[in-house]
């Protein structure tokens, strides 16, 4: 990037965007240098940190849709589009992300590296005595402020099954010197595969692909709202995170065992029950039969009709 230009990746179909009306940008890319050198000097590689920031900040912007107090984005996003992304505000969503997130990504970068954010990390999880990571932990609050963003902790925080906690969860283990479960890694700037940030390209193919689909045969992310389609994933998420959690709580008195996996069991158990109805939701109400719901969650059709109109008046819907 330079002279107030965001110049491409190899993925962008564009060949460069205009941030000159964003300076926040481009003092963002000047930052970047400092940290990159801090990354060093704590002993971590600077693309593998700026990797992982990016994609805590890129699954934000994904949930940002339902954020009703997230007013700087959209107003990035209206100005790297030439003062308005009009009709095209899906493309400019996948074409602009980068640019219009990078001051965030460098902020969240810097967090992560600062050792007094790890200690927040740590007291947090009850340090000696270990407890489940709170909605209003001193960790998220703090993060949220120093991305400009106060009320943006307790969202985050209840993100379960992403690549900031997954950072929190790896901040852990390595604290109490204890191993992770299967597939994972205690190193703390370890991306899963899964929680990298989707490329440019990807994203535009199917946006592509949305749009040439007519009538009842339209792709989901085109039918199903990016809110709702958002609530699903998380919830899947966490109901997967949940249960890898109950992996190592099978150590103990038989009472407590028992209790610890009754509880988190039908934690998981509701979670699961609730993305399963979401997603039926979002079938119907994108023109798929309610019939041919039904046979697939093996359940009436009428019981179906029932559950869900039942599920829509609880969401004031």
């Amino acid at each position: 990037m330079g002279g107030g230009s965001w110049t491409r990746t190899p993925d962008q179909p564009r060949e460069y965007l205009d941030v000159r009306r964003l300076p926040e940008v481009v003092a963002a890319q000047r930052r970047w240098a400092s940290v990159g050198r801090r990354a060093v000097r704590a002993g971590a590689e600077p693309a593998r940190v700026f990797a992982l920031a990016r994609a805590v900040v890129a699954r934000w912007w994904e949930g940002s849709y339902g954020w009703e107090r997230e007013t700087v984005w959209p107003r990035r996003l209206h100005l790297v589009a030439g003062g308005d992304a009009g009709g095209d505000l899906e493309w400019w969503r996948i074409v602009g992300r980068d640019a219009v997130v990078f001051p965030e990504v460098v902020a969240v970068a810097d967090a992560l590296l600062d050792p007094g954010m790890a200690e927040l990390v740590w007291a947090d999880s009850g340090a000696g005595r270990p407890r489940t990571l709170p909605a209003d932990g001193l960790f998220c609050r703090r993060l949220g402020e120093r991305v400009g963003q106060p009320w943006l902790g307790p969202l985050v925080a209840t993100d379960h099954g992403g690549p900031l906690i997954a950072w929190m969860g790896g901040v852990i283990r390595r604290r109490r010197g204890v191993g992770g479960p299967p597939g994972y890694d205690n190193d703390p700037w370890w991306l899963r595969q899964e929680h990298q940030a989707a490329t440019m390209a990807g994203r535009l193919r199917v946006l592509g692909k949305e749009k040439k689909a007519p009538g009842s045969g339209t792709m989901w992310r085109a039918t199903v709202p990016a809110e709702q389609r958002m609530l699903i994933a998380r919830t899947i998420e966490s109901a997967e995170e949940q249960r890898i959690q109950l992996r190592g709580v099978q150590t103990g008195p038989t009472a407590e065992v028992t209790r610890r996996l009754l509880r988190g069991l039908g934690h998981s158990a509701g979670l699961v029950e609730a993305a399963w109805k979401r997603t039926a939701v979002a079938a119907v109400n994108g023109g798929v039969p309610l019939e041919d719901v039904a046979r697939w969650v093996d359940m009436p059709a009428e019981t179906l009709r029932r559950m869900l109109t039942a599920g829509k008046r609880e969401d004031g819907g």
